[in-house]
């Protein structure tokens, strides 16, 4: 009862907080999101004492866990990007006038509290709350227990920006607890204040958060990444982009887990790709094995996102095997052709129905950051109310706005 308590109080705290943000002028809410980037590297030295304890406690996850004065660096920098966005809330979408006279706009408005559920990465409490903020929402922060000592320091310096330029310190708030029972009461909608559920993090995770929420979730699964090479990729670009994709960081879920190439150039490009993939261990249909020595992959090769220097590997025969081979075993996140045939290219990028598709460039382009958005909540693969990258514009809902002067609906 007492925790259930608490983040009652959490909520109904959030929920003010949310109504005062949304009121705040884009020139004060800019200024919170500038005052966090700042205090980020205030309290830089305390911040990376309490992520060293974290990785030092850790077994697993170690990368992504880990933060240096570079990627603190990079977490505020990539606030002030945030910063510099365009203010979605108030933006108009369209308007139009009816034969009546009545004009009708749609205009972008905040949603109100998100509650945010992840589990390794410190960086994600810093990207979602001046997200949420920039969007004019509240935030409800609950951090998986390997980086809540980094969770709690990075929040301490965010509450300070808040507080800097005069908005409430409730507006992100993270709970102080690893407790599991605080992500079933977070579910629950804690008394009708949380408006939205962003998850980010394994499976496991996902999967509780569809199952038991009782509020909207938009979701990010696993990040089943594929690249296929197509035969007229050239050689040298396809094995660039194939060994960036799966081995700039391994453990992000933008990675390549499997490479598709066709069958009639095979013999001539997967040697050059196995070349530049030296570290990484290939597991492969018979085809590919025939051609270089590797493991032979599994049906649960073609489902499994490693996060690791593993990659799996199919031969396929054209496009169209390939479309169909990402249709049944991807997650929706991110796909990538390396072709010169234009017409097959976006013969790929018009059928396959992922939230991000590519055409020769690396699948780890898929960020928030790259996109010009500053940094990202997460890749959403559902299909409601956003997908891809989720920014500032992807946290805001609509509402319709009529002008009249004096119509009767007959």
């Amino acid at each position: 009862m007492r925790l259930h308590d608490e983040l009652m109080a959490m909520g109904r705290a959030a929920r003010a907080a949310a109504e005062t943000i949304r009121s705040a002028s884009a020139e004060q809410r800019t200024g919170a999101v500038l005052a966090m980037a700042g205090r980020l590297r205030d309290h830089g030295a305390h911040i990376l004492e309490a992520n060293a304890k974290d990785v030092a406690a850790a077994t697993v996850h170690i990368d992504r866990l880990m933060l240096d004065e570079g990627r603190l660096e990079a977490m505020a920098a990539a606030i002030e990007l945030i910063a510099g966005l365009p203010d979605p809330v108030g933006a108009e979408m369209a308007r139009w006038t009816r034969p009546n006279g009545l004009e009708i706009s749609r205009v972008r408005t905040p949603i109100g509290v998100i509650g945010m559920i992840y589990e390794s990465r410190p960086n994600v409490a810093a990207d979602a709350a001046a997200i949420s903020l920039r969007a004019g929402n509240a935030i409800i922060l609950r951090s998986g227990s390997d980086a809540l000592r980094s969770a709690r320091a990075i929040h301490r310096a965010l509450v300070e920006g808040l507080e800097e330029a005069g908005l409430p310190a409730e507006g992100v708030q993270l709970i102080p607890t690893s407790d599991r029972d605080a992500v079933g009461e977070m579910l629950s909608g804690l008394g009708g204040a949380i408006d939205l559920i962003i998850p980010r993090g394994g499976r496991a995770l996902v999967e509780r958060v569809n199952r038991e929420a009782r509020v909207p979730v938009l979701g990010h699964l696993e990040g089943v990444c594929h690249t296929y090479v197509h035969s007229s990729a050239d050689p040298e670009m396809a094995a660039e982009i194939v060994r960036n994709a799966k081995m700039r960081r391994v453990s992000i879920c933008g990675a390549t887990e499997t490479v598709l190439i066709d069958r009639a150039a095979a013999p001539e490009l997967l040697p050059k790709i196995a070349e530049a993939l030296r570290g990484c261990e290939l597991r492969g249909d018979e085809e590919s094995r025939a051609i270089v020595p590797m493991a032979a992959a599994t049906e649960a090769d073609w489902r499994a996102e490693y996060l690791e220097p593993i990659l799996a590997v199919r031969t396929v025969e054209g496009v169209d095997e390939a479309i169909d081979h990402i249709g049944r075993y991807g997650t929706g996140h991110t796909e990538a052709i390396v072709a010169e045939n234009a017409a097959v290219a976006e013969h790929f990028l018009d059928k396959v129905d992922s939230a991000i598709v590519m055409w020769n460039a690396s699948t780890q382009f898929a960020d928030g950051g790259e996109f010009g958005f500053g940094a990202e909540i997460g890749i959403a693969t559902g299909k409601l109310h956003a997908r891809g990258p989720v920014g500032p514009e992807q946290l805001t809902s609509f509402k319709y706005v009529v002008r009249g002067d004096g119509q009767l609906r007959p």
